[in-house]
C-alpha cells in the first residue's frame, strides 16, 4: 500500500510541473497578444479560467483597479504589494511563489487545488500587460516591508 501514496505524490508532482509550464506559457502567450492588441481576446481569457479557476477572473479585477505595486528599492531588492478586495494589502513574492493571505496557505499549500492565490495571479498578469504601478522606497524601508512590519508608503 505504501507504494500506491508514493505514486500518487509522484503523479501529483509530475502533473503540478506540467500544469506550472502551461501556465507559464498561457502567460507568456498573453503579455505577447496584449503588448501587440492592448487587449485580451477570450481564448486567452478562457485558458485563464481553465487553467487558474476562479481566482482568474478575482486576479484581471485586481489589475483592472491597478491594485498592484512593484516596490524597489537603491540595493535592487524588489517585492511586489497587491491591495486585495478586503482594503488588506499582500506584500508578493515571486521568485519563490509566495503570498501571505490566507487563500495562499489553505488552498495553495496545505489543499494543493490551486497553482497560486488571486493576488500573485495579478502580479503575474500585471507584469505581463505592463499594468504594473511602481514605486521607489529606501532600503529601510524595504527592510520593513520584507519583514512584514510595514507598507511600502511608511
Amino acid at each position: 500500500m505504501w507504494w500506491w501514496l508514493v505514486f500518487r505524490e509522484l503523479f501529483r508532482c509530475i502533473m503540478g510541473s506540467s500544469l506550472l509550464s502551461v501556465a507559464e506559457q498561457l502567460l507568456k502567450d498573453l503579455q505577447r497578444t496584449f503588448l501587440e492588441t492592448n487587449q485580451i481576446p477570450d481564448d486567452l481569457l478562457i485558458a485563464l479560467r481553465f487553467v487558474f479557476g476562479q481566482c482568474a477572473l478575482q486576479a484581471l479585477d485586481l489589475v483592472d483597479q491597478r491594485s498592484v505595486t512593484c516596490v524597489s528599492s537603491p540595493s535592487g531588492r524588489k517585492a511586489f504589494q497587491v491591495l486585495g478586495g478586503s482594503g488588506r494589502l499582500y506584500t508578493c513574492f515571486t521568485s519563490c511563489h509566495y503570498c501571505p493571505c490566507p487563500a495562499f496557505s489553505f488552498s495553495v499549500l496545505r489543499r494543493n487545488e490551486s497553482l497560486m492565490c488571486k493576488h500573485l495571479l495579478a502580479v503575474c498578469l500585471s507584469q505581463a500587460m505592463g499594468l504594473c504601478q511602481q514605486e521607489q522606497v529606501s532600503d529601510q524601508q524595504m527592510t520593513f516591508i520584507l519583514s512584514g512590519k510595514t507598507e511600502a508608503s511608511t
